[in-house]
């Protein structure tokens, strides 16, 4: 008869467990009290932000209150002066993973609120702040509000480790994953070497892919960063598309033209159209020139560029300054190339090999932003 027992009592447990109230087994947060005082910085303060990385501001505030005695966490909260913090501009966990309350917010951090806010590069412009007090899924918004005017840096504090353009009217399109790569050439400096259809809009990103922040201008001088902005050309043209981080500035200058300078003449010998995403190329004969020593063959490029409204003449030569030998094996560096800081004749030029004189050879010019600028001679 044990099992009749052990069944009678299986069934009382049972009955007693269906029998405890549903609202028994729920949980809920205790509540949190809002944060009634704001202490620091004070209201009305302004702060000039620092480019340094350890530049930091510190916000401190008076402790929330837990129905159950416990702790609260704490996030700050920024908005546009008339904001209500509905949809914030930024948010930062307090320290000590949201247990403190208070937050030392870097001289970055406060650049992107500035940036959100709209407040221009190197200008002064308020936004307001609070702190929620958080316990559980309960969040509760602080009953008092601080303004914190802001001097923005005039560049940007978190410089992109990498530089895309994209778009329409772009020689990659709109599909992100064709987004063309900047060339980095100095510290928070890229170039570019592109095409551009007028009248259709283009972005520069920091990533091939749709989370990645947004570049543009609206005068192509000064450069801003939003989540909807974008660009235009009004002429269809090639350009070179030089962009400072560090100063927010963008510069475009038109290509005219690029070509093969030979240096024993003086001028340019042989045009190269440009072809496309970096890319300028053609087929022709180039004569070496008689000289009482030898046949001369030092050459370079050169290029005619308009840039705000001036035409100027930009010459390409060897990445080694001074360079006066023709190639030989197979280095590639050899044919690297470098933006040159003056117009000459003679200084900073190659030499090409004995098979290019008077015979149809391709000369292509490459300035792409994921590799070396280089050049390549191939005699047919």
């Amino acid at each position: 008869m044990k099992w009749y027992f052990k069944v009678i009592a299986m069934i009382v447990l049972a009955a007693g467990i269906v029998s405890c109230k549903k609202d028994d087994m729920e949980y809920s947060d205790a509540d949190v009290s809002a944060v009634e005082n704001l202490y620091a910085p004070a209201d009305g303060k302004s702060v000039k932000l620092l480019s340094s990385s350890s530049a930091a501001l510190y916000f401190e505030w008076e402790s929330a209150l837990v129905a159950d005695g416990g702790a609260a966490q704490y996030e700050v909260v920024f908005d546009k002066v008339d904001g209500d913090f509905s949809k914030p501009l930024y948010t930062v966990t307090s320290d000590n993973n949201g247990n403190s309350n208070g937050a030392n917010i870097s001289h970055k951090i406060l650049n992107q609120v500035a940036a959100k806010a709209g407040i221009e590069p190197g200008t002064s412009g308020d936004v307001s702040w609070s702190v929620y007090s958080i316990r559980g899924m309960k969040r509760v918004l602080g009953k008092v509000k601080k303004v914190l005017n802001i001097k923005s840096l005039e560049g940007f504090a978190d410089i992109p480790d990498e530089l895309f353009i994209t778009g329409e009217g772009t020689e990659g399109g709109e599909a992100i994953t064709q987004a063309l790569p900047f060339k980095l050439v100095g510290n928070g400096e890229y170039e570019i070497f592109t095409k551009l259809e007028a009248g259709k809009k283009y972005t520069f990103t920091d990533r091939k892919s749709a989370d990645g922040r947004i570049f543009y201008s609206e005068d192509q001088t000064k450069l801003k960063e939003s989540e909807v902005g974008s660009n235009t050309v009004t002429k269809t043209a090639v350009y070179r598309i030089r962009i400072d981080f560090n100063v927010a500035t963008i510069t475009y200058a038109e290509i005219k033209s690029m070509g093969v300078y030979f240096s024993p003449s003086g001028a340019v010998v042989l045009d190269l159209p440009y072809q496309g995403k970096g890319i300028w190329s053609a087929t022709g004969i180039i004569n070496f020139k008689q000289e009482s020593w030898g046949r001369d063959q030092r050459y370079k490029f050169q290029m005619e560029t308009v840039k705000a409204g001036k035409a100027e003449a930009v010459q390409l030569g060897p990445t080694e300054p001074g360079l006066d030998v023709a190639p030989s094996g197979s280095d590639p560096s050899y044919f690297f190339v470098r933006i040159l800081p003056n117009l000459s004749q003679w200084d900073d030029k190659w030499k090409f090999v004995n098979a290019v004189d008077g015979h149809p050879t391709k000369i292509s010019m490459i300035l792409q932003g994921d590799k070396d600028y280089t050049h390549t001679v191939v005699p047919n």
